[in-house]
């Protein structure tokens, strides 16, 4: 019986966890104005040439608690926002909802990036409820696969041309891709 217990408590410890590659504490390259930067660990499309290829193993990385990396950033008044990097946020959906969720309650702007489509993500968020929450709490995603072919240097934002910079609320009310340009 008292292995049970164990076990449950591990559990219950393990619920407020996100698993992470990495942070930047502060960023002026991954969206607009100086952000904190959570980078997934976990990523399943397999981007060829992908410039953060560490981050695909999903055992990889460290566990951190996701109500103490929302406190740091909203204690931080220099901080103008969070991007969820990866990896891929959107394959850590429990976690990365929670924490956009809450950031969102406290007017955080929240971009994240991801190698799934806008119309990929809300054609199934009824198959994956965090992603809906996660969509919700979202400003700005940056979708689509890293395509080596098509790589361009001079892009802000983003890696490859395919990757679109999407405006996520007005996207949802229109229920249609509306970009946004930098």
């Amino acid at each position: 019986m008292e292995k049970i217990t164990v076990k449950k408590m591990e559990v219950d410890r393990m619920e407020n966890k996100i698993r992470l590659a990495g942070i930047l504490k502060e960023s002026l390259v991954n969206g607009p104005g100086m952000r904190r930067v959570f980078f997934s660990q976990g990523c399943s499309h397999d981007c060829i040439g992908c410039f953060n290829p560490d981050t695909h193993d999903f055992n990889g990385g460290f566990l951190w608690d996701r109500d103490e990396l929302i406190k740091e950033v909203l204690d931080n008044p220099l901080l103008k926002g969070v991007t969820f990097s990866g990896g891929d946020p959107f394959e850590q959906p429990e976690a990365f909802g929670y924490m956009a969720e809450n950031l969102k309650k406290h007017g955080v702007n929240i971009w994240s990036y991801t190698g799934y489509t806008f119309e990929y993500l809300v054609e199934n968020m009824h198959k994956k409820p965090y992603w809906e929450i996660m969509l919700n709490s979202i400003d700005v995603l940056v979708d689509g696969k890293f395509q080596e072919e098509l790589k361009e240097d001079n892009l802000k934002y983003r890696g490859s041309s395919n990757q679109r910079i999407i405006d996520v609320r007005k996207s949802l009310a229109n229920k249609t891709v509306i970009t946004v340009s930098y």
